[in-house]
């Protein structure tokens, strides 16, 4: 059998695609209307409803909850944040830790509500480990580990050759950089236990809904509006296709595989046996995990951009990405050069103009939002949804300031992306800019990053 190209994602290959429950039957009210039912929007209803059990709570999903970047990830879920420097930056480095220990808590915290509501998520806490396979990725994997140790990162540990080996025998790796706030997780597993778990709770899920416009107190879909006092969107990687927000985040688009489950002798010749999350320090990044049942999934940039933030074709992706996410894994693991690939698929994650994640919400109208995870949405989520707990309680006077609601992402704005065509042609450019520098630091062409790479940090708004 050959390889599977889009159905969503691998991880519902396994668990199947869901029946969608019953759409919005038609105008309704509700005290707290949820737009989008991933983790987000799933989490946020989940600690509302555990706050205020009486609260009226409605979701809005347009296809099935998981059906965006929630149910098509690596299954990372690890303590990463979205423009940490930079909020440094405008509000000084004690509050950017305050904000890196929020995430540290947070996937902890993911792990004890699995345990506490029986959701079976395939959890491994291993750890990630990034590794440097070139003098200017070692370069880069020592400076990340002195920004790690600035932002209170004491218990990440730097590894030399032999020690990274040790973990996962990656082909030509110089070094590597383990953190232990990392797990690996089924990603749609976790998706789908959250819905159950909201569900009993009492919340409302309509799916096959899409939401056509979002007002002030008021959600219009085909089928119908829901008014309430407070309209929350928690649409991430898909914010741009409603009305008005075409600019607000960049739909960047990542690809993924997944082997056949590898035979023992395979194993013997990786090691992995930590299940540790693995990735490196090339510009144009890879991600990977060893899954419950035996597989390498890997990820990576494709096509980073679809003209007019254009999402979606139910995960479909081209031959020449798989070709490309295969190579780095055969590549990283020479063993793998004869494995079938079972399965490819993409998806979307919202990127915002300064790679800086956010969470806000509007006293005068009732809106609020969250999202611009950068890749880091798996545990991000968890962290945005309590905030977004925390920011309506305090608003609706059934809650006071918390450590949360002061955290300097909460109000975070940012400029729009440029129009098109300057928004697709600038972001292919600077792709291809970060492919060509992956490849000459992989040819030895000194210790120091790519100044081409250096260049595109700072017009993209990375570095």
């Amino acid at each position: 059998m050959g390889t599977v190209n889009g159905g969503i994602s691998f991880w519902y290959a396994q668990s199947g695609v869901p029946e969608p429950r019953e759409p919005l039957p038609g105008d309704t009210t509700a005290d707290v209307c949820i737009v989008g039912g991933g983790y987000t929007g799933l989490w946020t209803a989940y600690y509302l409803k555990k706050a205020a059990p009486a609260l009226r709570i409605t979701v809005l999903e347009q296809r099935f909850c998981g059906y965006g970047g929630s149910g098509r990830n690596g299954g990372w879920l690890y303590n990463g944040i979205a423009g940490r420097e930079r909020y440094a930056e405008l509000h000084g480095r004690e509050a950017a830790v305050r904000l890196q220990e929020a995430m540290n808590d947070t996937v902890d915290e993911v792990v004890r509500v699995a345990a506490v509501e029986r959701i079976d998520a395939d959890i491994h806490h291993g750890g990630v480990l990034r590794v440097a396979y070139c003098p200017a990725q070692l370069g880069r994997l020592r400076a990340a580990h002195r920004a790690e140790t600035a932002f209170g990162g004491q218990d990440l540990r730097l590894l030399d050759a032999e020690e990274s080996a040790r973990r996962i025998r990656v082909a030509g790796t110089l070094g590597g950089l383990w953190n232990p706030h990392g797990a690996g997780i089924h990603p749609v597993k976790l998706l789908q236990g959250l819905a159950r778990v909201v569900e009993d709770l009492g919340v409302v899920l309509h799916e096959s809904t899409p939401v056509t416009e979002i007002r002030p107190r008021r959600v219009l879909t085909p089928h119908g509006s829901v008014r309430a006092p407070y309209v929350l969107r928690c649409t991430e990687g898909f914010t741009a296709a409603l009305r008005g927000q075409r600019r607000s985040w960049l739909p960047m688009n990542s690809s993924m595989i997944a082997t056949e489950p590898l035979p023992r002798e395979i194993w013997d010749t990786i090691g992995w046996e930590g299940r540790e999350n693995l990735g490196d320090l090339a510009h144009a990044y890879m991600y990977a995990q060893r899954t419950a049942d035996g597989r390498i999934a890997l990820g990576g940039r494709g096509v980073p951009y679809r003209f007019a933030s254009r999402t979606d074709n139910d995960g479909r992706t081209r031959a020449a990405t798989v070709r490309a996410l295969r190579e780095i894994l055969v590549r990283f693991f020479p063993a793998t050069a004869g494995v079938a690939i079972d399965h490819a698929w993409s998806g979307v994650l919202g990127v915002p103009r300064d790679w800086c994640a956010s969470v806000q919400l509007d006293r005068a109208s009732g809106l609020g939002w969250a999202g611009g995870y950068v890749g880091s949405g798996v545990a991000t989520a968890n962290l945005a949804a309590r905030t977004l707990r925390d920011l309506v309680q305090l608003d609706s006077g059934q809650g006071r300031e918390t450590a949360l609601t002061v955290l300097p992402w909460v109000g975070h704005r940012v400029r729009r992306w440029e129009p098109e065509p300057l928004r697709w042609l600038g972001v292919h450019a600077l792709y291809a800019a970060y492919r060509g520098a992956d490849r000459r630091e992989l040819a030895g062409r000194g210790a120091a990053t790519d100044p081409v790479a250096r260049l595109a940090d700072r017009i993209s708004g990375r570095g």
